[in-house]
């Protein structure tokens, strides 16, 4: 079994937020039925350019390659409530066990003057890089900006899936999205790395939809049924590198017409492994409610972490606090959570 492989281009080529046309609401059906029946896809047709790609993965695997000393110069730590910048390997925390990955995160780039940053607003402000990697930080913000383009056109297609306007979840709370980039690099597992070795453990995404560029290592799984079936790494026409998954938000607007799956890391070959999942989420100070007519019983019983997603969460921000202080605890001391 394979995860079913969407063309988007239609997306791309005229602007469903403008005007619908036939070819947007048949990749909208091909795009619910990945939903319905695995909540992931893989693209093609996605437009990101083929070199931008390349220049943030030699970027990313220049900075990796640095002692932990220079990383630490942008750690986490420094930045406050932005919780962005460096961690180490085991920093992270999945399901309360760490991870073993090291990481960066970034979101968007917001300067110190922003009202939303003098306000203290957590999750806000600008990004940490070294000072004498200015070519990394131009990387980064490029492909962040395709990205949310990208995420702008899937998300009418999403909404097209459920039979709505095209521009619904952008007028209703993606009109601003909180956008989250988040670069992993996997390390060669150990020569007797254990069964319970994941690089990430099995877990759902908590936003409203991820869009995850992967490399050639491979190593990603996602549970189909009883089983977990592997994604392979892209060909080499680079088709397969963009894997979307949808989160418990979306399960949570469509009553589980959409289901989050759950999904998991292994690096099983002998390299690093780097991935470059992006999370384009609800706005945060968006309230997010089930969609009329999508409303469902709860489900707290049959999810895998016993969390019922259709609970009422308060505003998107106030939700995705708690999560975080989840999988970054040290980080949430000094951040007041709702």
């Amino acid at each position: 079994m394979s995860l079913p492989c969407v063309d988007v281009s239609p997306l791309l080529v005229a602007d469903p937020l403008l005007a619908t046309t036939d070819d947007h609401r048949r990749v909208g059906q091909a795009i619910g039925h990945a939903c319905r029946e695995h909540g992931f896809f893989t693209l093609k047709g996605h437009g990101v350019d083929a070199g931008l790609q390349a220049r943030l993965a030699k970027s990313a695997s220049r900075f990796f390659a640095r002692p932990e000393a220079e990383k630490a110069r942008v750690a986490m730590a420094l930045s406050g409530l932005a919780w962005r910048g460096w961690f180490p390997v085991g920093g992270e925390l999945t399901s309360g066990r760490p991870d073993r990955k090291e990481g960066l995160y970034f979101g968007r780039e917001l300067p110190p003057d922003n009202p939303l940053v003098r306000a203290g607003t957590p999750l806000h402000g600008p990004n940490p890089f070294l000072n004498e990697d200015a070519d990394f930080r131009a990387d980064v913000l490029a492909y962040m900006d395709a990205l949310t383009h990208l995420g702008h056109r899937l998300t009418a297609g999403i909404a097209l899936a459920l039979g709505l306007e095209a521009t619904h979840f952008a007028k209703a709370f993606l009109r601003d999205p909180l956008t989250l980039f988040r670069i992993f690099h996997y390390p060669p597992p150990p020569v007797q790395a254990g069964t319970d070795d994941w690089g990430v453990g099995a877990h759902t995404d908590y936003g409203f939809l991820t869009i995850l560029l992967q490399d050639d290592a491979g190593g990603l799984q996602v549970q189909t049924g009883d089983s977990w079936i592997d994604v392979p790494p892209p060909d080499a026409s680079g088709e397969g590198a963009y894997v979307c998954n949808i989160g418990d938000m979306l399960d949570r607007l469509t009553g589980g017409v959409f289901r989050s799956t759950l999904h998991r890391v292994r690096n099983t070959s002998s390299r690093s492994r780097l991935s470059f999942p992006f999370f384009f989420d609800p706005g945060f100070f968006a309230v997010v409610d089930p969609l009329p007519g999508f409303q469902a019983a709860e489900d707290s019983d049959t999810r895998w972490d016993g969390i019922d997603v259709r609970a009422d969460v308060g505003t998107y921000g106030e939700y995705l606090l708690r999560k975080v202080s989840k999988v970054f605890p040290e980080l949430a001391s000094g951040v007041k959570l709702f």
